[in-house]
């Protein structure tokens, strides 16, 4: 029921964007009562931080372990977020949720649980054995990236798409910029 719960509101979310997640819609996507959904979920910033975590702990399952080699943490952030070749759909949101902004919009009680995630993250990009700055400036670029395609702010496509991840690729292996 748990899940259920949650992947309703990842529905909700993509389907009618962060204003629709209400606790009715979501019961109703999860074909629950109210009264059901608010025994798993006490409020509405109980539900979306319980997304929020679940979306958190996807993103951590692809990245690897401490015993990983030099620039495997920076290389699985490019891959988990930035695919090699473009999507080419017109809705920027299709497949994805955006956990950043999502947190962010409700409030600073849930942007709390992914600041703190974002701190271990970066301790564990600045232990990655690449040269200083290289993973923080991956995660940057790689950041920005995912926002602009959600957000429809001129991401790259087709070609430019494939040069620029083969730019930030090349960060992370140590080649120059062609």
């Amino acid at each position: 029921m748990h899940d259920r719960i949650l992947d309703a509101v990842e529905s909700v979310l993509l389907k009618r964007g962060i204003d629709a997640v209400r606790l009715d819609a979501v019961a109703a996507e999860a074909g629950v009562s109210k009264g059901g959904l608010l025994h798993h979920f006490p409020n509405r910033q109980a539900l979306v931080e319980g997304v929020v975590r679940r979306l958190v702990g996807r993103f951590e399952a692809v990245l690897p372990g401490e015993d990983a080699p030099p620039g495997a943490f920076t290389l699985a952030w490019l891959d988990a977020s930035i695919p090699p070749e473009s999507p080419e759909d017109d809705d920027p949101a299709q497949g994805s949720v955006p956990v950043a902004l999502f947190a962010a919009a409700n409030g600073p009680a849930v942007l709390d649980v992914l600041q703190e995630r974002y701190r271990a993250w970066q301790e564990r990009l600045d232990r990655d054995g690449l040269p200083p700055g290289v993973s923080t400036l991956v995660r940057m670029a790689v950041d920005g990236w995912w926002t602009a395609r959600l957000l429809g702010l001129a991401d790259p496509r087709g070609e430019d798409h494939r040069r620029l991840r083969a730019l930030v690729l090349g960060l992370i292996e140590g080649r120059a910029a062609a």
